[in-house]
């Protein structure tokens, strides 16, 4: 079997030219395109270049449809408004989608969705395999601790990122939900200002930090008389969540049909 050809979207950004240094440097793998906005100062340099490294063959278009049919699978780490034309794009073609981008509103989810019907989508607010095995603990103490537990949801990143929380720090408080049997939308309590009463029991909280060039850190907090618990993961890079994600390329690819997440990815179902 060839290499995995991977298409890289968006790979004048950070994630994008860290996404195109891992796929380069993983085994089996290859930067088949690379794409950016249409006017873009990257398009017609080659990518490799543009990421630091020695040129790689691969010059950098703006028609996501040429780099689908060229590659094996899309790796989209761009902008939520961007997410369902890398979708459409992804199942005309028959290629595989791996995104990891974060704020995605119901309609852009929808379109992954809708793509999944006809080829692999894996879909994950956070690729990393520790945070991913924090999910999975997050559900099962969630579970185990009665309702007298309080249960919120902290995270802090770098003062460039724009969505809040974090789509990793709604992942943490999904799996608590799922947990305790309930509507994360029901329970959620995503910011406190100014007088505002007795904490509602059976609320997940967050809090939200901003500063500096944190990559990323969540603690998910149980707490209730005279105990607390606190499950914390801290990224110190964002090579992290590019290793993740190569490696959720090489697993869609050639799988069949079907929304996944990195729980599938790294056999954690």
């Amino acid at each position: 079997m060839g290499d995995c050809r991977i298409a890289v979207l968006g790979c004048r950004g950070r994630m994008g030219q860290m996404l195109v240094r891992e796929i380069t440097a993983a085994e089996g793998c290859a930067v088949a395109a690379a794409t950016e906005l249409p006017g873009d100062e990257a398009v017609g340099r080659d990518a490799g270049a543009l990421a630091g490294l020695d040129p790689l063959g691969v010059t950098v278009g703006d028609d996501t449809g040429a780099a689908a049919a060229a590659s094996d699978v899309l790796v989209d780490f761009t902008v939520p408004a961007a997410a369902a034309g890398h979708a459409a794009a992804a199942a005309e073609a028959g290629t595989a989608l791996v995104i990891g981008t974060t704020g995605l509103e119901p309609e852009h989810t929808a379109a992954l969705e809708a793509a999944a019907a006809s080829v692999p989508v894996v879909y994950a607010p956070n690729m990393s395999l520790g945070v991913n095995l924090l999910f999975a603990i997050t559900e099962q103490v969630a579970g185990a601790l009665g309702d007298d537990w309080d249960i919120e949801v902290v995270e802090m990143h770098h003062r460039h990122k724009a969505d809040a929380p974090s789509g990793t720090a709604l992942g943490f408080g999904r799996a608590a939900a799922r947990g305790r049997g309930v509507d994360l939308d029901a329970v959620a309590d995503r910011g406190r200002d100014g007088v505002t009463g007795a904490r509602r029991p059976g609320d997940i909280g967050f809090a939200v930090l901003r500063g500096g060039d944190v990559a990323g850190e969540h603690t998910v907090v149980f707490a209730t008389e005279n105990e607390r618990v606190e499950l914390t993961h801290k990224a110190g890079s964002r090579a992290i969540f590019a290793r993740g994600a190569v490696r959720a390329a090489r697993w869609a690819a050639g799988r069949k049909p079907g929304l996944y997440d990195m729980a599938d990815v790294l056999g954690l179902r």
